[in-house]
């Protein structure tokens, strides 16, 4: 696939390389209308919607989703995704906070729903949080699922989203190639 808008710089990070973005777009195809659907909470869209809205339909929420992805992964591992602790985290002390692949999820976040506990059962077979670090690193569908539903949940265990740090990175140019590279 060609890339241009999505390889734009996020941060001091650089650029995303080609094979995380390769998975991002055949995750992004893949995954089920219900992650990008509208729903009661107060989620990623509601945060975003200022800098990439408004929303049109599904499948430009799914690219919305999928360029919240792009930088929040910048923004957390420069997009590696054996991405481990982060240091500088006080709390990250336990299996269960401490931090873990390119989207720096923990598995306390569980905690925001049983569809992430389900998610996670299903695809790592324990909800063990250093099975659930290794999961995250290792299964990058399950990461790419994992965080598209944590954000759905909160935007309040995600740092760079919470405090608007990835709204200065996040393109709508991006999001209309994403839109391109799901429905050639």
């Amino acid at each position: 696939m060609a890339y241009t808008a999505t390889k734009q710089h996020v941060l001091n990070r650089g650029v995303p390389p080609d094979s995380f973005l390769d998975e991002l777009v055949a995750w992004g195809g893949s995954a089920d209308d219900e992650i990008f659907a509208p729903n009661p909470n107060a989620d990623v869209y509601g945060s975003v919607v200022g800098v990439l809205g408004p929303w049109r339909d599904l499948a430009h929420r799914r690219a919305a989703m999928l360029e919240v992805m792009r930088v929040l992964a910048g923004f957390e591992s420069s997009w590696h995704w054996n991405e481990g602790r982060d240091t500088t985290n006080p709390t990250s002390v336990t299996p269960d906070t401490i931090e873990t692949g390119a989207f720096q999820v923990s598995a306390n976040s569980m905690g925001f729903g049983q569809d992430l506990k389900d998610l996670v059962m299903a695809q790592a077979g324990t909800l063990d949080g250093n099975d659930f670090q290794q999961a995250m690193k290792d299964n990058h569908p399950l990461a790419m699922e994992y965080i598209a539903r944590l954000l759905r949940h909160t935007v309040n265990h995600n740092g760079p989203v919470k405090r608007h740090e990835i709204d200065a990175w996040l393109r709508k140019d991006a999001v209309t190639e994403f839109e391109q590279l799901l429905n050639p």
